[in-house]
């Protein structure tokens, strides 16, 4: 078994095979006409696609979470916070760019700007809304169970 077929537990492959006898039936139902007997299959394929396709999600989605908490319980010190780098790394690119640079800059007249491509903006966003979003549920996890952090 290879690693696709690990991660995504083969719910990929079954919904590429069922959306090609999907797209079959489809094009027989715009080139003929189909009984009802044949629109009411097509319709449940038409579902067990769609269900197949949610199985895959929750599949990847349930890959990408051991993937953290693997990296989390790790027992080295930086497969547990690389993650945490990176932020801060971006954290003093940008702080870098617009708070620092600009005085540096009309005071001496010393220009060091730090580009960040489109791509790590992007990275950065995701890790922010990541963190955000995982504080927030932490945190209200906390509250639900009676116990109030600070």
């Amino acid at each position: 078994m290879g690693l696709w077929e690990k991660i995504t537990g083969g719910a990929v492959e079954g919904v590429l095979s069922g959306a090609g006898d999907l797209a079959k039936d489809l094009r027989a139902a715009i080139t003929g006409d189909l009984s009802q007997e044949d629109k009411a299959r097509l319709e449940q394929k038409a579902m067990d696609l769609e269900q197949r396709a949610m199985e895959a999600r929750s599949d990847l989605e349930g890959a990408k979470r051991d993937i953290i908490v693997a990296e989390a319980k790790g027992e080295s010190w930086l497969q547990r916070n690389w993650r945490p780098l990176i932020m801060s790394i971006f954290g003093v690119i940008i702080a870098n760019n617009y708070i620092l640079n600009p005085y540096l800059s009309a005071m001496f007249g010393i220009d060091i700007v730090l580009d960040l491509p489109p791509d790590m903006w992007d990275l950065l966003k995701i890790g922010i809304g990541g963190y955000i979003t995982g504080r927030t549920a932490e945190k209200g996890i906390g509250i639900w169970k009676g116990k109030r952090e600070k």
